[in-house]
């Protein structure tokens, strides 16, 4: 603009001098009035720097981040389209909330494929979401937690960068208040009115004498609120209040950046009319992995147990697909996603009415999933796909390639740096531990179009609400060490997580890789599993008996051959080949190392600390322990650590 500017004057000043030498005109301006060339190029300039500082200032993308809570991908329809049906209808064929405005988002934008929270819990998810940090440099790394006031969100970077910033409905970093409104500390949010801490309201409204209000659902705030539910009921509420903190921007002439928190679906699962009997006539399956799980065909990981007996299991899955309760939770809880997409439907209208839609960047997330009954569980807390797995959706017209599909594993704290970056934020000062996606994100070259590319990158999830795992993820495999038996998913032959790889020896590169790199982040980052358990089976102990169903003696686990009834069955090789510890079949010591007191040990280093009962299972010869083996089963058959946790981390049976 300068250099136009300039070329124009000068020209003009030549022209100029050229028609008056020819005589054509006379001047008529008096000496004092005339303005000389080098005035003239002040002015030019100093328009010129307006002129583009206002261009700056228009052309810099809005952001707005829809939020929800406990949300299962797979009841969106863009990710049922990479999917299939096998994996996107996991409770019956035709079983789907139909989501247009979802997959519009992913339609006109990218959709990622292997997106992650980085602890599926709520509030150690948000708090690293909005810092970029692992859960515990945040303070909030288990739930209820108050975020650390010191700690510097995203919101703010573009809050000192010029933008209006707003914040609606659930938030959950401000500890134990509840509903909590208006907290002290705003973390770079200008408007926070209706931002609230925590709880699950169904209704809000904005009182005058009192502020602002929630309810939950109730007879009475039913019977309140039956004629005004499409504007009190708690999606479409948030909604509203969130583009009116988008009005409020563009009546300032500010770019915008705003989030708005839906708690839905998060149980209670009820929602407003018509939405409650949307999905009423469908009949909802026991997922394919539950009725494995509840087989023992295999049997669950020992980080997730149920307490299910395996000679109930076909009657319990009977009664699941029949009990009409369930129905109603599930059919509630599909009318909420649909009530969602319909406010991201009416979210978009509104950009596109106001002349936005072009350069303001929408995401759409959640802060974990909802196995909503796969691997015979409901809710969060565990590193399955449907739990520590989220939609990430992202569309921005102006800056992103239509129908993008990434593949490349990115998490919760990934966002903060990226999301800074692709809105030409710069963050150098900035210690984020999360990636900046923003280069394969805004690439347009053939490469990262290629919807099976992947950079192959590491992330790692924690488990900051019961300390029983900790997961280092790719797009192609997931490893999970806990305290017992370490787990190998390949997500490519087995994308339905059911079956252990972690002994197959052509794995055993990228264990020793996924290991290190595991290992590595658990410390330096303070995951909490090695503060917890001072002994941690860091590869797979020789001698281990499987926990699952005894293929030759249907209904029988190795666990039973102690009892005097089944003992017998230890004189058959296919029963003691996959039971060896309780058949007292095997004495070898693990060729691997365990993790004591977070260092790495072999079994010739622990002799002196055979006392340990899951030392002796580890290093049997080295603990001269293989006779006590054929009548204790010393550990290593433990189904895990008791119970699974309770329901404030995310842990429900089925």
């Amino acid at each position: 603009f300068i250099f136009y500017f300039l070329r124009s004057f000068l020209h003009f000043q030549e022209r100029k001098r050229t028609i008056i030498a020819n005589g054509r005109i006379t001047q008529h301006n008096p000496a004092g009035n005339k303005m000389n060339t080098s005035s003239w190029i002040k002015y030019y300039v100093a328009f010129s720097i307006f002129i583009i500082n206002v261009l700056a200032q228009v052309e810099r993308p809005n952001l707005v981040v829809v939020y929800t809570d406990e949300h299962n991908f797979r009841t969106i329809g863009a990710y049922r389209e990479l999917l299939g049906k096998q994996l996107g209808e996991p409770w019956g064929d035709g079983v789907v909330v139909e989501t247009p405005n979802l997959d519009r988002l992913a339609h006109e934008g990218c959709i990622f494929t292997s997106f992650y929270t980085v602890a599926p819990v709520c509030t150690p998810s948000r708090a690293s979401f909005m810092t970029g940090l692992y859960p515990k440099a945040t303070g909030a790394w288990l739930n209820n937690n108050a975020m650390d006031p010191t700690m510097i969100t995203w919101a703010e970077i573009l809050q000192q960068n010029g933008y209006h910033t707003g914040y609606v409905g659930k938030w959950h970093l401000n500890g134990d208040e509840k509903p909590g409104w208006n907290s002290t500390y705003n973390f770079g949010f200008t408007e926070t009115k209706w931002q609230y801490n925590r709880g699950h309201w169904k209704f809000y409204e904005d009182d005058p004498l009192h502020g602002p209000q929630a309810y939950e659902w109730t007879t009475e705030s039913a019977t309140k609120f039956a004629d005004t539910m499409k504007v009190n009921y708690a999606t479409d509420f948030l909604m509203d209040r969130g583009i009116e903190i988008i009005e409020n921007a563009t009546r300032s002439d500010l770019p915008f950046a705003v989030m708005i928190s839906i708690p839905d679906p998060h149980a209670p699962n009820v929602v407003r009319p018509p939405y409650d009997t949307m999905y009423t006539h469908f009949e909802y399956n026991v997922p394919f992995t539950g009725q494995v799980a509840l087989r023992k065909e295999p049997a669950l990981p020992v980080w997730t147990t149920i307490s299910v007996n395996i000679s109930e299991a076909e009657s319990v899955i009977q009664e699941l697909e029949e009990s009409r309760p369930r129905h109603r939770y599930f059919a509630n809880y599909f009318g909420m996603v649909k009530l969602v997409d319909d406010n991201v439907g009416k979210l978009l209208n509104y950009l596109e009415s106001r002349g936005l839609d072009k350069n303001t960047i929408v995401v759409f997330t959640s802060d974990h999933g909802d196995q909503l009954g796969e691997h015979a569980k409901h809710n969060k807390g565990r590193p399955y796909e449907a739990s520590a797995g989220v939609a990430m959706l992202m569309r921005w017209p102006n800056g992103l390639p239509k129908q993008k599909v990434i593949n490349t594993a990115y998490s919760s704290i990934d966002f903060a740096p990226t999301i800074l970056s692709m809105m030409g934020i710069q963050w150098s000062g900035m210690s984020f531990h999360g990636i900046d996606g923003s280069e394969e994100i805004l690439q347009k070259d053939t490469d990262y179009l290629d919807p099976t590319y992947s950079k192959r990158q590491t992330r790692f999830i924690t488990d900051s609400g019961s300390s029983k795992w900790a997961t280092a993820v790719r797009d192609d495999y997931k490893l999970t060490i806990s305290r017992l038996e370490p787990w190998l998913f390949d997500l490519r032959a087995d994308p339905n997580e059911i079956y252990n790889f972690y002994s197959d020896a052509n794995y055993t590169s990228i264990i020793a890789e996924m290991q290190e790199e595991l290992y590595d982040t658990m410390f330096q980052h303070q995951f909490p599993l090695p503060d917890t358990t001072s002994i941690i089976y860091w590869s797979k102990p020789a001698c281990w008996d499987s926990k699952n169903q005894i293929t030759t003696w249907k209904k029988r686990l190795c666990n039973e051959l102690s009892d005097p009834r089944y003992s017998p069955g230890c004189r058959w090789r296919k029963i003691y080949e996959q039971c060896p510890v309780a058949c007292a079949r095997c004495c070898e010591d693990s060729t691997g190392p365990i993790l004591l007191h977070g260092e790495l040990r072999m079994c010739s280093s622990l002799s002196d600390l055979c006392s340990e009962k899951r030392i002796r299972s580890f290093c049997p010869m080295t603990c001269n322990s293989c006779q006590d083996r054929s009548t204790s089963t010393d550990g290593n058959t433990d189904d895990g650590d008791g119970t699974d946790g309770n329901e404030s981390n995310g842990d429900d049976n089925v």
